[in-house]
């Protein structure tokens, strides 16, 4: 790598020490960090347990053996969503949280309803599932059109039925979640800003090939942190995918989305040895100095231009509510941006 390029990417590198992430080990927690979320001052794991891929382990007791030696090893975020396997992942985590599991788990879900009603519905049904009588965290997924943000703050959009669910004490705190594109993320933050709202957390593709196309770290980050949001990072490894790219290890993946301002970074999780690869990278991981990240920046760039081995970004593949858009509400159609 010649000085010119060596340059270039500690520039791209600059965010993470721009912005030092908080990390503190706490005591009986197996050496797991945690870190605060935004200005809700939670105390989150720096790794949470991804929900979907609960749900794809065959063995329903196997899932539910996951997730309770993670909460037992420390980590204490546990993400999830209405539509994650028909429900699958949230029945399972819901089994899996009694016997006095529930009250060790910052428990996430997310909702797809653009409408109130739509929306209102999902949050009970996923409150059932859960078996619990509130989550600590409900968010909007899947906001990737340019449309979301509106519909959501319409006059009987989603943010009223959040409003409403977070009076009644079944919600404690509102985000949103998406992986498009940076933009639509930008949009949603301006939208909420017009009509007064505040979100307490923002979710969003965070890994070594964003760094280098349509970068969430770049434009996004920077916004939700001048906003004091609790920045929950995903897709640190890109399903796996980016492995596929022969640049990069999973250890390194996990601790470079460690290494940003991150609250937490989510990843899935459907075996043993892939919880305990989290688990290892959580207990091992410090701080990166700024040439370590230029250097890992360095040597994934090539593979990292136009996408290719983030899909999510550049095709539907990873569109849940583009397959179904019923799950939105009424009169939803099939949508997104940008177009793939």
């Amino acid at each position: 790598m010649n000085r010119r390029d060596f340059v270039k990417f500690t520039a791209g590198a600059a965010l993470a020490s721009k912005f030092p992430a908080e990390v503190s080990a706490q005591a009986g927690q197996s050496e797991i960090p945690r870190r605060t979320l935004g200005k809700t001052g939670e105390k989150v794991s720096v790794i949470g347990l991804g929900g979907y891929h609960l749900g794809v382990q065959k063995d329903e007791n196997e899932s539910i053996r996951l997730i309770r030696t993670a909460l037992d090893r420390g980590i204490n975020f546990l993400d999830n969503c209405w539509d994650y396997n028909d429900g699958t992942s949230e029945v399972r985590m819901g089994k899996a949280l009694r016997d006095g599991y529930r009250h060790k788990a910052f428990l996430m879900t997310k909702i797809d309803g653009r409408d109130k009603g739509t929306a209102a519905k999902q949050i009970e049904e996923s409150l059932k599932r859960l078996q619990t009588d509130h989550v600590d965290l409900m968010q909007i997924h899947e906001n990737i059109r340019m449309s979301d943000s509106d519909r959501v703050f319409a006059d009987d959009g989603a943010i009223h039925a959040l409003l409403d669910a977070r009076k009644a004490g079944k919600i404690r705190y509102i985000g949103f979640t998406g992986h498009k594109n940076p933009e639509v993320h930008l949009k949603m933050l301006k939208v909420a800003d017009a009509h007064g709202f505040s979100f307490d957390t923002v979710q969003m593709p965070l890994n070594v090939m964003d760094a280098h196309y349509e970068s969430f770290e770049k434009k996004v980050v920077p916004v939700a942190l001048a906003k004091k949001m609790g920045i929950l990072g995903m897709k640190p490894i890109g399903d796996k995918i980016i492995l596929d790219s022969k640049t990069v290890t999973a250890t390194e993946c996990l601790h470079y989305a460690m290494h940003l301002p991150t609250s937490v970074v989510i990843t899935g999780c459907d075996s043993m040895p892939i919880l305990e690869q989290a688990l290892q990278a959580a207990q091992s991981f410090r701080p990166m100095k700024e040439k370590e990240v230029a250097m890992l920046l360095a040597k994934t760039a090539p593979a990292a231009m136009a996408g290719k081995f983030e899909l999510y970004k550049t095709s539907h593949e990873f569109d849940g509510t583009y397959q179904n858009p019923q799950w939105l509400g009424p009169g939803a159609k099939r949508e997104t941006y940008p177009a793939a």
